[in-house]
């Protein structure tokens, strides 16, 4: 059995079904990618492939079309993401260095990264003013154990166990009025002041603070394409309206973005069920990381029948750019 060969035939019917939307037969495959085996050897592959569950026949005597998992079998041997050419780079740089400001910016990001996939684009990007800290809290949970409570201007409240403080119950109540005078009041005379025996637990609560508003990021979603999605309807099993209807909900696209881990290639994919929303299980959702650490991420958002190298590579391409500009 000759994987790789099973491979190369497999990466055929991707590339041919998302060129034609038409099921490829094997007399296609041997004149369309010059594969020189007969053709009772590619149905024989095939015929593997099908067993395997990677491809499908969607008639009796229909050729064969990639099933979701032959989509992620696909996109699991890409090794590298081509690049984009030197036309396709000059574009992205023109278009995004006149922007003038940063939601001018991500509005031309997602509607030429949705030109340049013909799908719908998504971007998570960060909202200069945070809300700002209007209370701190400090509650004794027991033995060396806090309990930091930051309350916000926006009413949202972040929490943080802090272990192994080194402080007595007597002194935190001084040591909370420390820190809020710190942080509320911004007295940068605070610091420097405080004691020997509170130093230790004060730069702890300090460092703690810190953490929990550089993760509290609050985010703004720019979108763009959805309309590709109404020339895609034959792709898709059920109607697209519980797919507009979930991108609608900025809430839902965020929280997809915000879980999504890219690979060591620089990327993520999501296929079918592999969308934890019920809504996008009809749907691929190809994205990538830019800006500090990759936190925040920009995407695609399509039918599972899309070219995944050509849409990985511009979605590679427009968030590398963007990490240089932000």
């Amino acid at each position: 059995m000759n994987r790789e060969r099973q491979l190369k035939v497999l990466q055929a019917i991707v590339e041919d079904y998302v060129h034609s939307r038409e099921p490829v037969g094997s007399k296609a495959l041997i004149e369309r990618h010059n594969m020189k085996v007969s053709s009772a050897t590619v149905r024989n592959d095939m015929a593997s492939l099908e067993n395997e569950g990677v491809i499908t026949a969607p008639h009796a005597s229909a050729g064969r079309i990639p099933t979701n998992k032959g989509y992620r079998l696909f996109v699991d041997q890409i090794a590298a993401v081509r690049p984009l050419s030197t036309a396709q780079k000059d574009a992205i740089e023109r278009f995004l260095d006149s922007a003038d400001d940063v939601d001018q910016m991500m509005d031309r990001t997602v509607r030429l990264l949705s030109q340049l996939t013909h799908q719908v684009a998504v971007a998570q990007y960060p909202i200069i003013s945070e809300p700002l800290v209007r209370h701190i809290d400090l509650v004794p949970l027991g033995a060396h154990q806090l309990l930091l409570i930051v309350v916000l201007s926006n009413a949202e409240v972040l929490q943080k166990q802090l272990k192994q403080v080194n402080i007595s119950d007597a002194d935190i109540p001084v040591l909370c009025r420390t820190v809020r005078a710190s942080v509320l009041e911004k007295d940068s005379a605070v610091t420097p002041s405080v004691s020997h025996r509170l130093r230790a637990a004060y730069d702890t609560v300090m460092s703690a603070v810190e953490q929990l508003m550089r993760h509290h990021q609050v985010s703004r979603l720019a979108i763009a394409g959805t309309s590709y999605l109404v020339e895609s309807t034959d792709d898709f099993s059920h109607s697209i309206a519980p797919i507009l209807d979930a991108l609608e909900e900025q809430v839902v696209v965020l929280r997809l973005l915000d879980e999504l881990q890219q690979d060591q290639r620089g990327f993520l994919v999501r296929i079918g069920s592999e969308n934890e929303k019920e809504l996008l299980n009809d749907t691929a959702v190809v994205a990538s990381g830019y800006g500090q650490e990759n936190v925040s991420k920009l995407g695609i958002v399509g039918p599972t029948r899309m070219d995944y190298s050509a849409n990985l590579a511009a979605v590679r391409a427009v968030a590398k750019y963007l990490s240089r500009l932000m």
